[in-house]
């Protein structure tokens, strides 16, 4: 059961994968109301975009959690409406240009306009002025920083604040809408050792009110829920993959080669053209002379005057040809004509013709 301030936070096999890999997978976290969660890992493992996606601000791609029942990525924006951020640098940064106290105001009127209910826009002026200045005072006692203690009290700038001060003034504005749920990054970035156990201090004073705390880090002390990310291996790259098909087509050691993707295509009939290549008919002279190259341009002229010749001596030899083959069928056909067709007429003229030479 979730307490009035708090929020559970419960998460199974959950990442996100974007367009250069995963930033964290099978994250697995079961921590009740009102617990303090430190995100710890190394830069670049992911820990901003986890803090990111169990607040509602990320769609994770892979798993589920939930927050405060709210389960996720379903419900984004009710898991929104709970949470609060306090610092994350790249994505609600203080105004370097603002004063403390102007930076306190904006950040109440930005609350009561998108978070806070209706009915408080209907107020008298003075009494939303008094109710913004009750919230104020309250959260900068929360965190423990005394606007009297700065160099220009609350209208010292912004960019003259150290490193805690401006934590604990993120903290503060943060605490402005009641969270369920505070999310802070890189909590120990340029911090010495003391102020580290200040702001860890701060965060269990917080959590202790009944409010969860996810904060990142990157060493967590020993009194927390530690929930640890690792960088996630990258996939290969094109030129890696490329890399690796070279080398695997490298010969190896003893002089024999790796077998080339090409030969396991070669397996089986080869196709040209539509036929196998025991089907496939040969070229004619015309198409072979086409598909070679004419590379010796001086012998040009004299194939062109042999082939010129060549026509030429044709139709002579052509028709002495005709004529000798029409002789021979002729001398073939004459005895088989006379001895097939009888005619007593004929013989007789040639016994007269053979008496008359005797």
């Amino acid at each position: 059961m979730d307490s009035p301030h708090g929020a559970a936070v419960k998460a199974e096999d959950f990442g996100l994968k974007g367009p250069r890999g995963w930033a964290f997978r099978g994250v697995g976290v079961d921590a009740a109301p009102g617990s303090l969660i430190a995100l710890e890992g190394p830069s670049g493992s992911g820990r901003t975009c986890l803090l990111l996606a169990l607040t509602g601000r990320m769609k994770a791609t892979e798993g589920h959690a939930e927050i405060g029942r709210h389960r996720l990525p379903k419900k984004m924006a009710a898991v929104r409406r709970i949470c609060a951020l306090g610092p994350v640098p790249g994505v609600n940064d203080l105004d370097q240009a603002l004063t403390v106290a102007e930076q306190l105001r904006e950040g109440a009127l930005l609350q009561r306009h998108y978070t806070g209910p209706v009915r408080a826009l209907l107020r008298p002026r003075g009494e939303r002025r008094a109710g913004t200045k009750a919230r104020i005072e309250e959260a900068l006692t929360a965190v423990g920083l005394d606007l009297d203690t700065l160099p220009k009290g609350p209208r010292t700038s912004v960019r003259d604040l150290e490193r805690l001060e401006a934590v604990r003034l993120s903290v503060a504005i943060a605490l402005l809408g009641s969270p369920r749920l505070l999310a802070l990054d890189d909590l120990d970035l340029k911090l010495s050792d003391a102020e580290r156990v200040e702001v860890w201090a701060l965060l269990r004073s917080i959590a202790g009110r009944g409010t969860t705390v996810l904060a990142v880090c990157s060493e967590a002390p020993e009194d927390v829920t530690v929930l640890r990310t690792v960088p996630a291996a990258p996939e290969p790259t094109a030129a890696a993959k490329a890399e690796t098909r070279a080398k695997a087509a490298e010969p190896a050691g003893n002089g024999a080669a790796h077998p080339a993707p090409a030969a396991s295509r070669g397996a089986g009939p080869k196709i040209t053209w539509g036929l196998p290549d025991g089907a496939a008919p040969a070229p004619d002279a015309a198409t072979a002379r086409k598909s070679t190259p004419d590379n010796d341009t001086d012998d040009a002229p004299a194939e062109a005057e042999a082939e010129a010749e060549a026509e030429t001596d044709a139709p002579a030899d052509t028709a002495s040809k005709t004529a000798d083959d029409t002789a021979d069928d002729t001398a073939t056909e004459t005895p088989t004509a006379t001895t097939t067709h009888h005619d007593p007429k004929g013989a007789a003229d040639d016994a007269i013709a053979e008496a008359g030479r005797a």
